[in-house]
């Protein structure tokens, strides 16, 4: 399966390249249409993320990306099947282990998509925004912990992007969330980076959520649904009423 993924990819690559070739796209102006980075509407989407916690590490959270297929939850949706990021966030470590590491923590990111003529990154500089629509469950003290994470193509591989996910709606529904790419902050294992710098927009690499609770103190089970990852920029932006 793995192997057949890269070779799909790598067939895409190329086809998409020679296509770009062929129509002189290199001339034209940039497109401000809407990118879609990923959407998580299929068994194989899902398949493009890699899932982590605490428990990793001696923690005793719990974390799930699956194919949701659930009617209720996906009404409002637009999509038929979404993904559903859910489990357990608790700040407990095993016993031997109290003292020396911290709990609360749980995420997901798409994994690097290689290929035969290298990696496959994203440009997303010709558009202003990352829009995400979501629809938020669980427990509503942890509305507040959830952050989204860019990984840039750039030299040093732990530096991430981040910014906290703000949440309109308490009801349970799906909402777009619109996020300004010049408000991300620079981070590095989890420490703010006292020099910033400017993202490598034309570059990204990996989008993720995680989820914080041992930031701020707070467990209890998590639901986060998702539909899709996109880039956009200003007349693709809608408010809430």
């Amino acid at each position: 399966m793995a192997w057949a993924a890269y070779l799909n990819r790598s067939t895409k690559l190329l086809r998409d390249s020679s296509i770009k070739i062929l129509r002189m796209e290199g001339a034209d102006p940039p497109s401000r249409a809407p990118l879609t980075l990923f959407r998580l509407n299929s068994k194989q989407d899902i398949e493009q993320f890699a899932t982590g916690c605490d428990a990793d590490i001696g923690g005793t959270s719990t974390v799930h990306l699956d194919l949701d297929e659930h009617v209720g939850r996906n009404k409002g949706s637009g999509s038929t099947a979404t993904g559903w990021f859910w489990g357990e966030m608790r700040l407990d470590v095993r016993p031997e282990l109290q003292g020396r590491i911290r709990g609360g923590y749980a995420g997901f990111r798409s994994k690097p998509r290689t290929t035969l003529f290298g990696e496959i990154v994203d440009d997303v500089s010709n558009h202003q925004f990352l829009a995400l629509r979501l629809r938020l469950g669980g427990d509503p003290r942890l509305r507040n912990s959830y952050f989204v994470n860019l990984q840039t193509d750039g030299p040093i591989t732990t530096d991430l992007w981040q910014h906290r996910l703000y949440f309109q709606r308490n009801d349970g529904g799906w909402e777009d969330v619109f996020i300004p790419f010049e408000n991300f902050i620079l981070t590095n294992t989890g420490e703010l980076v006292q020099h910033q710098i400017a993202m490598m927009r034309e570059r990204v690499r990996t989008v993720g959520i995680s989820l914080l609770g041992g930031n701020s103190g707070v467990s209890g089970s998590y639901d986060l649904g998702i539909d899709s990852i996109r880039a956009v920029n200003e007349e693709d932006v809608t408010r809430p009423p």
